[in-house]
């Protein structure tokens, strides 16, 4: 297994060199939705509006942070669970999502879309999101603040932490 220290700016480009198993540091824009979020992203697409932030070559996390304590940008910051996003990911990979970030396996129609696609799914740690927000140095409010934790937030990470769950190859670290 290797280690890789990757802006989010460049990480489609190491999408093929990534094996399931191996380690990132991911700095740079992530924007975190999920299941609520997900459902209005679907909402706005199948109306033909416009998506709060470009979908193509984006890095969602499936997570809802808690508010921040005070002289932070957030609060504890975990993955949620996956395959609660599954119904949903299909679509915003074949409009270019590079990469999600969650806990937990993903259904094998979900796999198959990251194939064709060039995408790449990592996991974080569970159960650490104190820890994980360690890592995020800022916190924005982008879309459906209504949803309070679970509206869609720009979060700009540093040196995150993450396993690569299932590569681009289709590659599982859950089939190990």
């Amino acid at each position: 297994m290797t280690t890789y220290k990757i802006n989010t700016s460049e990480l489609k480009s190491f999408v093929p060199k990534l094996s399931a198993g191996d380690r990132v540091l991911l700095s740079g824009t992530v924007y975190t939705a999920r299941d609520a979020a997900h459902s209005k992203l679907l909402e706005l697409i199948k109306n033909g509006e416009p998506l709060p932030f470009e979908i193509k070559d984006a890095v969602i996390y499936y997570a809802g942070p808690t508010e921040a304590p005070k002289g932070r940008p957030i609060g504890s910051c975990g993955p949620t669970t996956s395959s609660r996003m599954d119904s949903f990911s299909p679509t915003l990979l074949n409009m270019g999502l590079c990469c999600m970030i969650g806990k937990g396996n993903r259904s094998p129609y979900v796999v198959e879309t990251i194939v064709r696609n060039s995408a790449i799914y990592l996991c974080a740690i569970g159960g650490a999101g104190a820890l994980a927000a360690k890592c995020i140095t800022e916190c924005e409010v982008v879309a459906f603040p209504e949803l309070g934790c679970e509206s869609i937030k720009r979060l700009e990470f540093k040196d995150f932490p993450l396993i690569v769950g299932i590569d681009s190859k289709g590659n599982s670290a859950f089939s190990r």
